[in-house]
C-alpha cells in the first residue's frame, strides 16, 4: 500500500503479468499495471453485492494528481447510487466502428499504442494508420456496432478490399496532385490486420469480451526477396572503399 505519487507510478515494474497498487489515502483508487508495461487508473467498488472496476484512464493522460481528483467524484456517485462502471458497460454496448477508430487514433497519437520492441509508432505509420482506417475501414464498417461484429464480417471486409470496392482517387496537399487509393491482396492483409489490432484495443478497453478478427486467414502479404545478380555482386565487389564503408 502506498500513496500513489508520479515517482511511485513511473517506478513500478513490469513484472510478465498484470497486477495493482492500491492507494492508502483514498480506498478504492488504485493502479493497474499490464504485462505490456501500460499504467491505468482506475477505481474498484462494490454494487449490487459484485466488486466492480472502473477504469479512469492511462497514466500519461491522466497524472496521479488528476486521476485522484476523478476517483473522488465517482467515489462520490458511488456513494449515492450510482454505478459508473454499469453506465460506461452501457455506452459501450453501442459504440460503433467509427467511434473506437476515433478513441484508437487519439491513444495512436498520444504515442500509448505501442508497435514493434513496445515502443511508440513512428509518425510515418500512424500516418498510414490512419489513412486505412479512413480509407477503408471507416467506409466500409464505421457505422456497425463494435459489439455485433462477427468472423464473417471481417472475412468480408477482406474480400472487399481484395475486389477493390474501397479504390477511390484522393486529393493530396502536396502540388495539388491526386493519390489513387487500391485494393488488393496486399492492402487488404495489411488493413485487416491493424484492425485486428484496434479490435484487441477493444478487447483491452472491456468494449468487448473477444476478437472477432483471431484466426482469420489472410492472403499473404507480398514481401519483395529478389537476389542480386552475379553482375550486380561483381559491382558490389569491385565498388571504392569510400563508396562502401
Amino acid at each position: 500500500m502506498a500513496k500513489l505519487t508520479k515517482r511511485i507510478v513511473d517506478a513500478a515494474e513490469i513484472d510478465g503479468r498484470d497486477y495493482f497498487i492500491w492507494d492508502d489515502e483514498l480506498p478504492g483508487f488504485g493502479l493497474r499495471v499490464f504485462a505490456s508495461g501500460k499504467r491505468s487508473y482506475l477505481i474498484q467498488y462494490r454494487a449490487a453485492g459484485r466488486t466492480r472496476r472502473y477504469t479512469i484512464g492511462l497514466h500519461g493522460v491522466w497524472t496521479p494528481e488528476t486521476a485522484r481528483q476523478e476517483a473522488k467524484i465517482q467515489l462520490g456517485r458511488i456513494a449515492r447510487g450510482d454505478n459508473p462502471a454499469e453506465e460506461r458497460q452501457l455506452d459501450h454496448k453501442a459504440i460503433t466502428v467509427k467511434e473506437l477508430c476515433a478513441l484508437y487514433v487519439a491513444d495512436l497519437n498520444a504515442g500509448l499504442i505501442l508497435g514493434k520492441g513496445g515502443r511508440p509508432k513512428k509518425p510515418t505509420t500512424i500516418g498510414t494508420d490512419t489513412g486505412r482506417i479512413d480509407r477503408h475501414i471507416v467506409p466500409l464498417i464505421g457505422a456497425r456496432r463494435v459489439k455485433d461484429l462477427t468472423k464473417a464480417d471481417i472475412n468480408k471486409v477482406l474480400k472487399d478490399i481484395m475486389a477493390g470496392k474501397t479504390r477511390v482517387s484522393v486529393k493530396t496537399k502536396k502540388l495539388r496532385g491526386m493519390s489513387i487509393v487500391r485494393g488488393g491482396a496486399g492492402t487488404a492483409t495489411r488493413t485487416v490486420g491493424l484492425l485486428g489490432g484496434i479490435l484487441t484495443y477493444a478487447v483491452d478497453a472491456c468494449i468487448i469480451e473477444r476478437n472477432p478478427a483471431h484466426g482469420l486467414k489472410k492472403p499473404k502479404d507480398n514481401v519483395r526477396n529478389r537476389r542480386l545478380s552475379e553482375a550486380e555482386y561483381r559491382t558490389l565487389g569491385s565498388c571504392p572503399m569510400k563508396w562502401c564503408s
